[in-house]
């Protein structure tokens, strides 16, 4: 188990309590030192010891104090905190002999920091020594030459063994077998090293035995013990009685560390006063370890030892080398030299760095310790003493704590900003001769404080959407910035309220919380709601968080997306059992209507606003298209002509109404005339359309029914069909077909003056328009005559028979022009049609003076029992509903230009 080794206070008297106080404030100015000792080779996680308990750190402070240990970046770290930061344990293996060698004691030494406050502390482990080394000699098998003449007494020294271990663990004996001719002698240097010689107690006589064999154990003195054993050969030789005798027995040698490789360190010098061969000395080493051979080599005929390896201070200041000398017959010297390393300011200093704080606080406080700075310098002396400084004029200092350690402290105010970094420069240099120096970087990081509010990139938006958009449409995407970083600089994005609605309905846009990306939530009517207000706000991420808001206006721009609405005239529903013209309502005009005469006028209103609701008026399908015209601003339908005797009683007009919004979108609106010159003329009219209407009922019925035979036979001719219509498909299309792809209306657009008002009724009128009645289908009209294929300019431009269109070749009653005819036919067509239509006005007059005479002379019938009742329309707006009779009624009408008005009056 690890032991613990601290100053502590013992109990006594007064002179203890003193002695208490002054050892408190030594600790203190010492920096408190913490003293543990431990046995080497302890196992990973091995207790060192309670490290926080020590230092006076309760359980409750560690999470705030943050305790840890420092060493030296070229140190190898051999202990570690456990998690919960309480006790020193082992970290890695911790072999004594490769850390500290023959030095004794043993110690490492680390700082431990704490912080709030910041304080260090100095811990040293001693690491004691174990028995795990056993002893070993150099080699394993001595051989010794002996003259057989050698006297009794004469020692051979047989080397030493070496033990890494220290202490009792160390060498401490050597054993030899028993021989009745050697004894074994142990000596001991002045440095405490046992050396072994072997003793000759007899004379040796080479031809009883001229080899001999022994065994030498060297023992330690550990438990258990442990041994080493070197096997000795000893060869008897001839006499040879003079051995060779170094000049001295000890050589004192000072060699400089940075001493080059092939430098003459030393030499030794042995003389023989022997003759011949005997007197040749040679030099080896003799009981050397291996790494000193390494660096030092020894000319055995010189005895010249060189530098052959680096030589280092820091790792090892003292050698000591055994030179042995022996002559030809074999005799031999020993001598001892002692190698003294000098150190040289051969080592820059080297800078650890501990960041305490890193990223810092931009709101961090001066005198904030940021970072711990350990210099270390492994020469000696005033080559090992360091100075410390930073270069630049930054907001740090630099302060010393204790012995080769540096605190660096916040000097002003910092601002993230202005600068997000530091880029420190620290520099250490010795007092060396010349001086070393080293220098390091130390980056240090400024963290954010929210102390910035997000800033829109306008104060107040506008964005244009056009109606009818699809829900999730972008609408705008507003960016606001924040200078802060991080989560503090991390803008989100959410709708602050506005004008979008009433309270507690849901606004029309949302935003999306990261882009600041606005989409209409649903889709928008430029007739319900033409602007809105949101206010957006942005938020950072920071704790507390800034915001900022920012006003958006949305205005949404009108689609012709409304159709114009008919006000009159109105769609008249069809009621139960009865004809769908039978209610619909009928303008009268008399036959003696001249050009001009105004029939009826067509309202329409639009929802939309601007160019898509103004309106323009076509009339598309007439039974007479050259009688009539319709205004195309107004909407009146007047006469085109004077009303013949010719002209149909019954007439049929269709007008379109179209607005200018692209695209155009129309509606189109029915109305029926009657003409006739009074209403009795125009009663047998009505009856017998009611009555064909039920007619055409019965025979629309009996058409869907023969439809329904005729797709049946279809199917089965259709795979003829197919196969006629492929054969066709490549001589094209008959020309039977070719009339389906006529157009039955103009596609090119009225034309109207560029101040054309706003709004959806160019006139002024009084109007009571009641709920709007369900429409009427087209299907319950009687079908329509064949409308001819004209533009609308054609259409709107035939005022009178006079000038008649220049593009309309129609004639009432004749098939319509081929429009792939040539230019010239059609152009005939033309003038035929002027022709016709001036013959027809001429015979029209003619009849009407006829009819006035006959009707003078001729007595009014009774009319028969009324049945059915119509509404009748009649010229300039007058509206009255009269019964139909069975039979044709007729009267005589006393005034041929009677107006409208006379004539209602006289019917109430």
């Amino acid at each position: 188990m690890a032991v613990r080794r601290r100053h502590r206070l013992g109990p006594g008297g007064g002179r203890a309590l003193l002695g208490a106080l002054l050892l408190c404030v030594w600790w203190r100015a010492a920096a408190e030192r913490v003293r543990y000792a431990i046995a080497e080779e302890l196992g990973r996680g091995s207790l060192v010891g309670p490290l926080a308990r020590d230092l006076g750190l309760s359980a409750d402070e560690l999470p705030a104090r943050k305790l840890r240990i420092v060493a030296g970046d070229d140190e190898k770290q051999y202990f570690t905190l456990e998690e919960n930061n309480r006790n020193l344990r082992v970290k890695d293996r911790i072999d004594r002999e490769s850390i500290c060698g023959v030095v004794s004691p043993c110690v490492l030494s680390l700082e431990a920091v704490v912080e709030n406050p910041f304080d260090i502390f100095h811990v040293s482990v001693t690491i004691q020594d174990i028995n795990d080394n056993a002893p070993q000699f150099d080699e394993e098998l001595v051989t010794i030459e002996m003259i057989e003449s050698t006297p009794p007494g004469t020692r051979f020294p047989l080397g030493s063994a070496r033990d890494p271990d220290i202490g009792a663990n160390s060498l401490q004996n050597y054993e030899l077998t028993p021989n009745p001719l050697f004894s074994l002698l142990v000596r001991e240097s002045p440095d405490g090293t046992k050396h072994a010689e072997l003793v000759l107690e007899k004379v040796v006589d080479r031809e009883k035995q001229g080899n001999h064999h022994l065994v030498l154990t060297a023992v330690d003195g550990g438990d258990p013990v442990r041994s080493g054993t070197s096997q000795i050969k000893i060869n008897v030789m001839d006499a040879n009685d003079n051995p060779p005798v170094f000049t001295k027995e000890i050589y004192t040698v000072r060699l400089m560390e940075n001493l080059p490789e092939g430098s003459l360190a030393f030499q030794v010098k042995a003389t023989d006063n022997d003759e011949g061969t005997n007197a040749e000395i040679t030099y080896s080493f003799s009981d050397t370890a291996k790494s000193i051979r390494q660096l030092f080599s020894l000319d055995p005929r010189t005895g010249d030892v060189k530098v052959t390896g680096p030589l280092d201070y820091e790792e090892r200041k003292y050698y000591e080398v055994s030179v042995e000398g022996k002559d030809g017959g074999g005799l031999t010297a020993h001598a001892k030299v002692h190698i003294d390393i000098i150190d040289v300011n051969d080592h820059a200093p080297t800078i650890s760095l501990l960041p305490i704080l890193n990223p810092i606080p931009e709101d961090s406080v001066p005198s904030t310790v940021v970072a711990v700075i350990n210099v270390r310098d492994r020469d000696s002396g005033e080559n090992g003493e360091v100075n410390c400084k930073m270069d630049g004029n930054l907001p740090f200092r630099l302060e010393t704590s204790s012995e080769n350690t540096y605190k660096l402290i916040i000097a002003s105010a910092l601002d993230r900003e202005n600068v997000s970094a530091y880029n420190i420069t620290i520099t250490a240099t010795d007092r060396g001769k010349p001086a070393l120096s080293s220098r390091t970087e130390l980056v240090l990081e400024v963290s954010d404080v929210n102390d910035n509010a997000p800033v829109f990139e306008e104060a107040a938006y506008s964005a244009y959407v056009w109606e009818n958009n699809a829900a999730g449409a972008l609408v705008l995407r507003v960016q606001a910035r924040d200078a802060d970083a991080g989560a503090n600089g991390r803008v989100s994005y959410w709708l602050a309220g506005g004008s979008a609605g009433a309270a507690g309905a849901a606004p029309p846009v949302s935003v999306e919380a990261r882009s600041g990306a606005l989409y209409a939530q649903r889709s928008l009517d430029y007739e319900q709601c033409r602007e809105f207000a949101v206010e957006v706000r942005a938020q950072d991420g920071g704790a507390p968080a800034r915001s900022s808001t920012a006003t958006v206006r949305v205005f949404v721009l009108d689609r012709n997306d409304n159709a114009p609405r008919v006000l009159w005239p109105p769609a008249a529903p069809a009621a139960a059992g009865e004809a769908p013209a039978a209610a619909a309502a009928f303008e009268v005009v008399p036959r003696s209507a001249e050009a001009g005469y105004l029939v009826a006028k067509v309202v329409a209103v639009d929802a939309d606003a601007g160019r898509n609701a103004w309106l323009s008026y076509e009339l598309v399908q007439a039974s007479e298209p050259a009688l009539f015209r319709v205004g195309l601003h107004s909407g009146e339908v007047r006469t085109a002509r004077a009303v013949s005797e010719r002209d149909a009683a019954k007439q049929r007009l269709v007008a379109v109404v179209k607005d200018h919004g692209q695209p155009a979108l129309s509606a189109t609106a029915t109305l029926h005339v009657v003409l006739a010159e009074s209403l009795q003329e125009a009663l047998p009219e009505l009856s017998e359309r009611a009555a064909g209407a039920e007619a055409a009922a019965a025979a629309e019925l009996q058409f869907y029914l023969v439809l329904a035979l005729a797709l049946l036979s279809a199917l089965l001719v259709l795979s003829v069909a197919l196969a006629v219509l492929a054969r066709l498909r490549r001589a094209g299309p008959p020309a039977v077909l070719r009339c389906l792809g006529a157009q039955r209306f103009s596609v090119a657009g009225a034309a109207f003056p560029a101040d054309f008002c706003e709004g959806t009724l160019p006139y002024s009128y009084n109007l009571c328009v009641a709920a709007p009645a369900r429409a009427v289908p087209e299907a319950a009209w009687p079908p329509p005559p064949p409308v001819p294929v004209l533009s609308a300019e054609e259409l709107l431009g035939a005022d009178s028979c006079d000038k008649p269109s220049p593009n309309s070749s129609v004639i009432v009653g004749e098939p319509l022009a081929d429009p792939d005819a040539p230019k010239g036919r059609a152009g005939s067509a033309r003038q035929r049609s002027v022709l016709q239509c001036r013959e027809e006005a001429a015979g029209a007059a003619v009849d009407r003076e006829e009819r006035e005479e006959a009707r003078s002379a001729a007595a009014p019938p009774a009319a028969d029992t009324l049945d059915r009742s119509f509404p009748v329309r009649f010229g300039g707006g007058r509206t009255a509903r009269l019964p139909a009779v069975r039979s044709r009624a007729t009267t005589r009408r006393k005034d041929r230009r009677q107006k409208p008005g006379e004539l209602s009056r006289g019917l109430s």
